[in-house]
Order: structure tokens, then C-alpha cells, then sequence
């Protein structure tokens, strides 16, 4: 027997298990891709070369898309929006996929269990790694096929392939590694994620900076993609770099593997004390204590972007406001009379998301607490079901809408100091982030519910948030209906930078956000754990 003794039988286990997950997630990225590039073109067909250059050339939709890689090539136009942020849920996907098949399940001894039998020790990480592989390979050739069946050129769609191989290579094993490097899966998706986070904001720095920042590009997966560039210079040859990149980690993984307990990671554990302190002896307190080393990391990323963006939005205003740019903004996203304002608008709405992404993923807590067994512990002490999904919900409603309401306050601080009057800018910019608020709490409640009512299938929340991302960011690209495009709560009570607070719409959305919340008490209390 070697280490890599039952790999084919544990790939094919995985694929079983994940048999809803992953046709759904392909299925979609590939009918995104193809579906909006069409309607991208359609956009763009009625504005001059001068116009699109002028605006897909900003520093604000730069650093969120991209550079386009040929302005005069309808082609590279039909996929400028879908490129990047398609990739990052490709990336998303694989993470997923190698996580779940790693650490997770060496985190519920599983692992161990497996590896009594006929398994090699390399077994499950090769069996992962394959699966991720094969879904990228899948996902990326399916997609150049339904852009050239879309009318795109086949060497541009091609070339499109290779650019999201690249991303879900490198984040494959960028997976593998933080898998060996903590003992729980929130660890790993914290190094994962981070690293994630990461290089975007460093593409976006390079993307953006006409100094010496340049290079900051090249050190990110994001970036090799953006340089193979579809229907622009073709680069096919770039994907040496990643597959370089994903060789190097992927050993350094099975090196880890080797050196380290199942059931440890490289980085130990540290023991806690004997006894918890009296602060502690609450299901709130217990919940903040689970809780706080991720919001803690969320509130810094958004603070952070806070900053950025608040300068970024003062070099937009420079550009002009051209009546044809205005219009492909607000197609791409934005809806105000000015282009900062267009801007700001439009990464509050992605940040809206952002926040939702992090609430969901703390009301969950609670299913994973329940899974492993904690939950009927603490259950078994005088705390009662009400309390401890009531400190749960309390740590992700307060968390994401304490995420918008800092990068408010960031941003209005950095955009003031370049425009001078933080006053004015915090007046500016708080109300479109504090707007939000309210669309995400759907989001959570949303979460919560489904817990209550339906704990095994508590994927099905970030199943609703990624069809409100596409009914709200390609709704209008894909000639969506306006009422499948109101089904997405982010549609619903925006308000643009400088505007006023709408109060019929936010008291709506917060309601069904209370109502979903008391739903989601009531069925919770009715059923049995685990």
C-alpha cells in the first residue's frame, strides 16, 4: 500500500456526496458567462469607442473588473464583467470543495476512520485536490464552449478557459496548504479566504497604480488570469506561472501532511484555562467568544477598503460626465448623477454582499456546533434553546450590519479628507452604507430560518445569496424581468450617495427580517437536535 492507495475510490465518494453542489455551481457560472455575454455587447453597441475606453478605463472600474484587454474587440467587451468575478466563484467553489474533503472531515474524525482501512495517508488530499482540479477544467471548458457558441472567437474563449484554470489551480492549492495548517475548517477558511481577500486587493493596487505598484499584479492568481487576456493579447503561455505556483504549494501540502497528527494541524492548538471565567458562563458570551476572532478579521478588511475606496472615488469624479458614460455606468451597476457617486454606489452594493456573506456564515455556526456534538452540550446545562439562538443572531445581525456601518465611517473619512469636509463626506456616504443594512438582515434571517426549519439543508442560504447576486448584478445584462429582479432584497430601499434615508421601504425589509428571525425561534424550539 503507498499514500495515495485509495484516492480513485475517495474522488469518486467525494463527487457522490457533492452531487447536488457541484452541477449547480458549474451549471450556473456557465450559463452566466454565456448569457451575459451577449446582452454585454448589446450595452456597449450604442456608445462610442471613446466613451467605453474612457469609462472601463477608471481607476473605480478597474479595480473592481479589471482592465479590458481590447477596447476595439466587442469580444473582450462581452466578458469584461464576468471575467473576474467569475473567477472568484470559481475560486469560492473549489475552496469549498477542498476544505470539505480535507479538514472538515478530518475535524469530524472521519479521517481517522478512513484511514483504519485500505487509505493511503495521502489519499483524501489527492482525492480533494483531483476533485477541485477536475470542476475547474469542467467549468473553465464548458464555459469557453458556450462563449463560442454565444459567437465569441474561439481563441479568445479559449483563452478565457486557461484564465479561470488559473485561478482554480492556484486556489486549489492554496486550499491544500491551509487545510494542513490549523486544526478546525473556520481556521482553514480563514487562511484561504484571507489569501483570497489578498491577492484581489493586490491586483486591484497593480491594476490601478501608474507608479512602481505595478508589479503587485503578477503576485496575484487574479492577476495571471487578467494577463492571459481574452480576445486581447491571448497569453497563453502565462498559465506556466500558475501551474508552477500550484506544483510548489501542492508539495509543500503533502510535506505538511507528512510532518503532522491527524486531527492537529502545523499550527497548535492553544489549550484554554481550566475553568471559564464568570463573563463567559452565558450563551451570548459563549457565542461572542466562538465568534469574535472572525468579525475581528471582517471589521479590518472592511475598514480597510473603507480607506481605499474613499480615495479611489475622488480620482473618478476627474474623469467627466459624459451623458454615454453615465449611461454604461448605471448599466454596470452605479445610478448617480456623478461618477463617484456612480462608483461608491456600486462597491456599497458588492460590500451589501460582502456583510451578507459574513452574517450567514455566523448564524451557521450554530449547525456546525450542532453537528459536532457542542450544541446538545451546552443545551444540557440551564441554557435554554431560546438563548443561545438568540446570542448566535445576535452576534450575525449586529456583525454584518457593523461591517457596513464601519466602512461607512472609513470611507467618508478618507473621501472627506481629499475633498475637505469629513462632515460633509460622512453625511455623503453613511446613509447609502446604513441602507443596506436592512437587505442584509433578510439575508441572515433567511439563514436563521432555514436552521430552525430545515437544518440539513442550510447550504440552501448561500444558494439564495448567489441568486441574488445574479438577479441584482446581471439582471439587467441578461433582460432579466423587473419582478425576478426585486425578488434580490439588495434592490430594494438603495440610497445614492447624498441622498436621504427612505423610510417605507427599509421598515419593509426589516420586518420580513424580524419575521423570518421569530420563524426561525419558533421551529427551532419544535425540533430535535441534530
Amino acid at each position: 500500500m503507498t499514500g495515495l492507495t485509495g484516492t480513485w475510490a475517495l474522488a469518486r465518494l467525494g463527487l457522490r456526496r457533492d452531487r447536488v453542489l457541484i452541477p449547480v455551481c458549474v451549471v450556473a457560472l456557465v450559463v452566466l458567462v454565456a448569457g451575459s455575454a451577449k446582452a454585454s455587447i448589446d450595452v456597449f453597441a450604442q456608445s462610442s469607442i471613446d466613451a467605453i475606453n474612457a469609462t472601463l478605463s477608471s481607476p473605480a472600474i478597474v479595480a473592481m473588473y479589471g482592465p479590458l484587454a481590447n477596447v476595439e474587440n466587442p469580444d473582450s467587451l462581452a466578458i469584461f464583467k464576468t471575467y473576474l468575478l467569475g473567477g472568484i466563484g470559481l475560486a469560492l467553489l473549489v475552496f469549498a470543495i477542498v476544505r470539505r474533503h480535507t479538514r472538515t472531515e478530518e475535524e469530524a474524525g472521519r479521517t481517522e476512520l478512513l484511514g483504519a482501512g485500505v487509505v493511503g495517508r495521502n489519499a483524501q488530499l489527492a482525492a480533494a485536490v483531483l476533485l477541485a482540479v477536475g470542476v475547474t477544467v469542467v467549468t473553465a471548458v464548458f464555459s469557453a464552449l458556450g462563449l463560442v457558441g454565444s459567437g465569441l472567437g474561439a481563441r479568445g474563449s479559449w483563452a478565457f478557459a486557461v484564465g479561470w484554470i488559473a485561478i482554480g489551480l492556484s486556489f486549489t492549492a492554496v486550499t491544500a496548504v491551509a487545510a494542513q495548517l490549523t486544526t478546525t475548517s473556520r481556521g482553514c477558511s480563514a487562511w484561504a479566504l484571507g489569501v483570497m481577500g489578498l491577492a484581489y486587493v493586490l491586483r486591484a493596487i497593480g491594476d490601478t497604480s501608474t507608479g512602481g505598484l505595478s508589479f503587485l499584479t503578477w503576485l496575484s492568481p487574479f492577476g495571471w488570469a487578467e494577463k492571459v487576456g481574452p480576445f486581447g493579447t491571448d497569453q497563453f503561455a502565462v498559465v506556466l506561472i500558475p501551474l508552477v505556483f500550484t506544483a510548489v504549494l501542492l508539495a509543500i501540502a503533502g510535506r505538511l501532511l507528512a510532518r503532522r497528527d491527524i486531527g492537529a494541524g502545523v499550527l497548535p492548538a492553544r489549550p484554554g484555562p481550566a475553568s471559564a471565567p464568570r463573563a463567559l458562563r452565558s450563551p451570548l458570551a459563549l457565542a461572542w467568544r466562538l465568534q469574535r476572532g472572525a468579525l475581528l478579521g471582517w471589521l479590518i478588511g472592511y475598514a480597510l477598503l473603507g480607506l481605499v475606496l474613499g480615495v479611489v472615488a475622488t480620482s473618478v469624479s476627474s474623469l467627466g460626465a459624459s451623458e454615454s458614460i453615465q449611461q454604461m455606468l448605471q448599466k454596470l451597476g452605479g445610478d448617480a448623477s456623478t461618477l463617484s457617486d456612480a462608483f461608491l454606489a456600486t462597491e456599497v452594493q458588492f460590500l451589501a454582499i460582502g456583510a451578507a456573506a459574513y452574517g450567514i456564515s455566523a448564524a451557521l455556526r450554530l449547525r456546525s456546533e450542532e453537528t459536532d456534538l457542542h450544541l446538545e452540550q451546552v443545551l444540557a446545562t440551564p441554557a435554554s434553546r431560546r438563548s443561545v439562538l438568540a446570542g448566535h443572531s445576535l452576534i450575525a445581525l449586529a456583525g454584518s450590519a457593523g461591517l457596513m456601518v464601519l466602512f461607512g465611517l472609513t470611507a467618508a473619512v478618507s473621501y472627506g479628507r481629499q475633498t475637505g469636509g469629513v462632515g460633509a463626506a460622512l453625511g455623503h456616504l453613511l446613509p447609502t452604507a446604513l441602507a443596506t443594512i436592512p437587505a442584509v438582515w433578510i439575508c441572515v434571517g433567511l439563514a436563521l430560518a432555514i436552521f430552525g426549519s430545515m437544518p440539513r439543508i442550510v447550504y440552501l442560504a448561500w444558494a439564495l445569496l448567489a441568486a441574488f447576486v445574479v438577479v441584482g448584478e446581471f439582471g439587467s445584462l441578461l433582460d432579466l424581468p423587473d419582478a425576478l429582479i426585486g425578488v434580490s432584497p439588495f434592490q430594494h430601499g438603495q440610497v445614492l450617495p447624498g441622498g436621504s434615508l427612505s423610510g417605507a421601504p427599509l421598515l419593509a425589509l426589516t420586518a420580513i427580517a424580524a419575521l423570518l428571525v421569530v420563524i426561525a425561534g419558533i421551529t427551532f424550539r419544535r425540533r430535535d437536535i441534530a
